[in-house]
């Protein structure tokens, strides 16, 4: 495998600040979330979806408390400034304030949205892990695994409210 020159030029603040500029986006768009999910549970229909986005929910917290402390680790603060990506899409993708004739429409989009939330968390803290580990953030790394080990989890859960309200 190629050696990418790049890396050898990053010096350690250079990917600490990677690494902050990344875990802002990730954490602000967990934060947006989680100020909008009483009304996602409140627009489900079907029961275990709202048990679902309830369990998600407070992942959601465990996640949040966990992130406050890497950035307390590191010596940070979170920063919503360039965090607008993560925001809006999941700004973009709960529009679910037009009522559906159907609610399966409604509750479908949830699932979907979710999943897709669930999948770029995975990506971006599988991202932040590899750049825990060129950092030696042993600790940091360990809460990020958690995080993204309790998104791979729901992402799992909400394909089997999927499976069990549309077979």
């Amino acid at each position: 495998m190629e050696t990418n020159p790049l890396r050898n030029s990053l010096n350690e603040d250079m990917l600490k600040h990677v690494f902050v500029h990344n875990l802002n986006r990730l954490y602000f768009g967990k934060c947006y979330i989680n100020a909008h999910i009483n009304n996602l549970i409140n627009k489900a229909s079907f029961k275990a979806l709202k048990l679902g986005l309830q369990e998600f929910s407070d992942d959601l917290k465990k996640q949040i408390t966990r992130m406050h402390e890497i950035y307390k680790l590191l010596d940070e603060a979170p920063s919503d400034e360039n965090c607008n990506p993560l925001k809006s899409i999941v700004r973009d993708n709960f529009c679910l304030d037009d009522q559906q004739d159907l609610p399966i429409i409604t509750d479908t989009d949830i699932t979907l949205y979710i999943q897709m939330l669930e999948h770029i968390n995975i990506t971006a803290c599988n991202m932040l892990k590899r750049l825990a580990i060129l950092l030696n953030y042993d600790k940091v790394g360990q809460l990020l695994v958690e995080c993204c080990d309790e998104s791979a989890d729901n992402a799992h859960l909400f394909q089997l409210i999927t499976a069990e309200y549309i077979g």
